[in-house]
Protein backbone atom coordinates (compact mmCIF):
# COMPACT_ATOMS: atom_id res chain seq x y z
CA UNK A 1 0.00 0.00 0.00
CA UNK A 2 1.32 3.47 -0.78
CA UNK A 3 1.47 5.76 2.44
CA UNK A 4 -0.85 8.03 3.73
CA UNK A 5 -0.67 11.78 4.77
CA UNK A 6 -3.23 12.75 6.90
CA UNK A 7 -2.67 16.36 8.28
CA UNK A 8 -4.58 17.66 11.53
CA UNK A 9 -4.97 21.98 11.30
CA UNK A 10 -6.74 24.69 13.84
CA UNK A 11 -6.70 27.57 15.94
CA UNK A 12 -5.02 27.34 19.66
CA UNK A 13 -6.91 25.32 21.72
CA UNK A 14 -9.00 23.30 18.83
CA UNK A 15 -7.82 20.49 20.13
CA UNK A 16 -6.26 18.89 17.07
CA UNK A 17 -3.19 16.88 18.66
CA UNK A 18 -5.45 15.31 21.15
CA UNK A 19 -7.57 14.39 18.13
CA UNK A 20 -4.40 13.09 16.27
CA UNK A 21 -3.26 10.96 18.73
CA UNK A 22 -7.03 9.12 19.18
CA UNK A 23 -6.94 8.41 15.76
CA UNK A 24 -3.41 6.91 15.65
CA UNK A 25 -4.63 4.37 18.18
CA UNK A 26 -7.84 3.63 16.29
CA UNK A 27 -6.00 3.75 13.04
CA UNK A 28 -3.10 1.25 14.77
CA UNK A 29 -6.17 -1.09 16.08
CA UNK A 30 -6.99 -1.49 12.86
CA UNK A 31 -3.24 -2.83 11.78
CA UNK A 32 -1.85 -0.04 10.54
CA UNK A 33 1.59 1.04 10.72
CA UNK A 34 1.24 4.91 11.86
CA UNK A 35 3.77 7.48 12.31
CA UNK A 36 2.56 10.22 14.48
CA UNK A 37 4.37 13.86 14.05
CA UNK A 38 4.34 17.36 14.41
CA UNK A 39 5.06 21.07 13.33
CA UNK A 40 7.20 22.96 14.05
CA UNK A 41 9.30 19.70 15.17
CA UNK A 42 8.86 16.07 14.07
CA UNK A 43 13.15 15.93 13.83
CA UNK A 44 15.61 16.46 16.39
CA UNK A 45 16.82 19.54 14.02
CA UNK A 46 13.08 20.79 13.71
CA UNK A 47 12.10 20.69 17.84
CA UNK A 48 15.51 22.93 18.42
CA UNK A 49 13.60 25.43 15.70
CA UNK A 50 10.27 24.14 17.77
CA UNK A 51 12.13 25.88 21.01
CA UNK A 52 12.78 29.41 19.25
CA UNK A 53 9.11 30.02 17.63
CA UNK A 54 7.99 29.10 20.57
CA UNK A 55 10.26 30.81 23.10
CA UNK A 56 7.74 33.83 24.70
CA UNK A 57 10.96 35.49 25.22
CA UNK A 58 11.15 35.98 21.48
CA UNK A 59 8.88 38.66 21.43
CA UNK A 60 10.92 40.84 18.83
CA UNK A 61 11.13 37.63 15.93
CA UNK A 62 10.10 39.48 12.58
CA UNK A 63 7.74 37.74 10.93
CA UNK A 64 9.62 36.91 7.63
CA UNK A 65 12.02 35.36 10.07
CA UNK A 66 9.20 33.43 11.57
CA UNK A 67 8.02 32.13 8.52
CA UNK A 68 11.47 31.08 7.19
CA UNK A 69 12.19 29.17 10.58
CA UNK A 70 8.63 27.21 10.10
CA UNK A 71 10.15 26.38 6.57
CA UNK A 72 13.03 25.44 7.76
CA UNK A 73 12.20 22.95 10.19
CA UNK A 74 9.72 21.56 7.41
CA UNK A 75 12.04 20.92 4.98
CA UNK A 76 14.23 18.57 7.90
CA UNK A 77 10.62 17.43 9.04
CA UNK A 78 10.14 16.18 4.98
CA UNK A 79 13.67 14.56 4.23
CA UNK A 80 14.26 13.18 7.73
CA UNK A 81 10.56 11.59 8.69
CA UNK A 82 7.23 11.86 6.73
CA UNK A 83 9.07 10.90 2.95
CA UNK A 84 10.55 7.83 4.11
CA UNK A 85 7.49 6.38 6.21
CA UNK A 86 5.70 7.04 3.16
CA UNK A 87 7.45 5.24 0.82
CA UNK A 88 7.36 2.95 3.29
CA UNK A 89 3.61 2.88 3.03
CA UNK A 90 2.95 3.74 6.71
CA UNK A 91 0.28 6.03 7.57
CA UNK A 92 1.45 9.44 8.31
CA UNK A 93 -0.20 12.06 10.94
CA UNK A 94 0.99 15.56 11.32
CA UNK A 95 -0.30 17.64 13.76
CA UNK A 96 -0.27 20.73 11.27
CA UNK A 97 1.86 21.24 8.01
CA UNK A 98 2.10 23.78 4.96
CA UNK A 99 -1.98 25.41 6.06
CA UNK A 100 -0.29 26.49 9.30
CA UNK A 101 2.00 28.28 7.63
CA UNK A 102 -1.10 29.48 5.23
CA UNK A 103 -2.80 30.31 7.97
CA UNK A 104 -1.15 32.04 10.52
CA UNK A 105 2.23 33.95 8.77
CA UNK A 106 -0.11 34.59 5.68
CA UNK A 107 -3.33 35.63 7.23
CA UNK A 108 -2.61 36.09 10.31
CA UNK A 109 0.75 37.96 9.82
CA UNK A 110 0.21 39.67 6.55
CA UNK A 111 3.01 37.86 4.50
CA UNK A 112 1.56 37.86 1.14
CA UNK A 113 -0.24 34.07 0.66
CA UNK A 114 1.82 33.75 -2.72
CA UNK A 115 5.11 34.02 -1.00
CA UNK A 116 4.04 32.38 1.28
CA UNK A 117 2.85 29.33 -1.06
CA UNK A 118 6.35 29.83 -2.91
CA UNK A 119 8.10 28.93 0.23
CA UNK A 120 5.73 25.62 1.27
CA UNK A 121 6.28 24.15 -1.78
CA UNK A 122 10.57 24.56 -1.46
CA UNK A 123 9.98 23.21 2.05
CA UNK A 124 7.67 20.61 1.32
CA UNK A 125 9.36 19.26 -2.48
CA UNK A 126 5.67 19.14 -3.38
CA UNK A 127 4.25 17.28 -1.17
CA UNK A 128 0.45 17.65 -0.18
CA UNK A 129 -1.66 15.51 2.37
CA UNK A 130 -3.96 13.48 0.83
CA UNK A 131 -6.45 14.48 3.89
CA UNK A 132 -6.85 17.71 5.76
CA UNK A 133 -8.89 17.90 8.64
CA UNK A 134 -9.55 21.66 10.52
CA UNK A 135 -11.11 21.47 13.57
CA UNK A 136 -13.15 24.95 13.79
CA UNK A 137 -14.52 26.56 16.80
CA UNK A 138 -14.66 30.50 18.31
CA UNK A 139 -11.59 31.86 19.30
CA UNK A 140 -12.97 32.87 22.99
CA UNK A 141 -13.47 28.99 23.45
CA UNK A 142 -9.80 27.90 22.02
CA UNK A 143 -8.07 30.55 24.01
CA UNK A 144 -10.02 29.59 27.42
CA UNK A 145 -9.73 25.90 26.91
CA UNK A 146 -5.70 26.23 26.67
CA UNK A 147 -5.80 26.07 30.39
CA UNK A 148 -1.52 26.91 30.98
CA UNK A 149 0.76 29.58 30.00
CA UNK A 150 0.76 30.28 26.84
CA UNK A 151 3.53 30.06 24.43
CA UNK A 152 5.08 33.24 22.05
CA UNK A 153 1.96 32.43 19.41
CA UNK A 154 -0.64 31.24 21.70
CA UNK A 155 -0.03 34.78 23.71
CA UNK A 156 -1.23 36.95 20.69
CA UNK A 157 -4.48 38.92 20.79
CA UNK A 158 -7.42 37.73 19.88
CA UNK A 159 -7.35 39.75 16.60
CA UNK A 160 -4.28 37.27 15.56
CA UNK A 161 -5.77 34.02 16.14
CA UNK A 162 -9.30 35.59 14.96
CA UNK A 163 -7.69 35.93 11.10
CA UNK A 164 -6.12 32.74 11.61
CA UNK A 165 -9.55 31.33 12.29
CA UNK A 166 -10.48 32.88 9.27
CA UNK A 167 -7.24 32.31 7.47
CA UNK A 168 -8.30 27.95 7.72
CA UNK A 169 -12.05 29.02 6.75
CA UNK A 170 -10.65 30.27 3.58
CA UNK A 171 -8.28 27.53 2.77
CA UNK A 172 -11.21 24.80 3.88
CA UNK A 173 -13.73 26.76 1.04
CA UNK A 174 -10.82 27.09 -1.49
CA UNK A 175 -10.03 22.75 -1.40
CA UNK A 176 -12.84 21.19 -0.27
CA UNK A 177 -11.97 17.78 -1.05
CA UNK A 178 -8.63 17.60 0.34
CA UNK A 179 -9.81 19.77 3.59
CA UNK A 180 -12.84 18.91 6.07
CA UNK A 181 -13.93 21.27 8.07
CA UNK A 182 -15.11 20.12 10.97
CA UNK A 183 -17.09 21.89 13.80
CA UNK A 184 -14.90 21.11 17.24
CA UNK A 185 -17.21 23.06 20.00
CA UNK A 186 -18.69 20.05 21.45
CA UNK A 187 -16.49 17.17 23.60
CA UNK A 188 -13.53 15.47 23.13
CA UNK A 189 -15.42 12.32 22.04
CA UNK A 190 -18.09 14.32 20.31
CA UNK A 191 -15.19 15.65 18.18
CA UNK A 192 -13.86 12.32 17.80
CA UNK A 193 -17.16 11.06 16.35
CA UNK A 194 -16.89 13.03 13.44
CA UNK A 195 -13.07 12.72 13.04
CA UNK A 196 -13.51 8.69 12.48
CA UNK A 197 -16.08 9.24 9.67
CA UNK A 198 -13.80 11.80 7.92
CA UNK A 199 -10.96 9.22 8.43
CA UNK A 200 -12.94 6.24 7.72
CA UNK A 201 -15.10 7.63 4.37
CA UNK A 202 -11.63 8.69 3.19
CA UNK A 203 -10.31 5.66 3.67
CA UNK A 204 -13.13 3.31 1.60
CA UNK A 205 -13.07 5.58 -1.26
CA UNK A 206 -9.22 5.28 -0.63
CA UNK A 207 -9.70 1.10 -1.32
CA UNK A 208 -11.91 1.73 -4.56
CA UNK A 209 -9.84 4.26 -5.81
CA UNK A 210 -6.62 2.03 -5.67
Amino acid sequence: MKGIFITFEGIEGSGKSTQAQLIRDLLIGMGFEVVLTREPGGSPIGEKIREILLDSSNREMEAMTELLLYEASRYQHVAEVIRPALDDGKIVICDRFFDASTAYQGYGRGIKIDTVNKLNLIATNGLRADLTIVLDLPVEEGLRRLGRRPDRIEGEKAEFHERVRQGYLKIAESEPERVKLLNARGSIDETFEKVKQVINDYLKLRKVRS
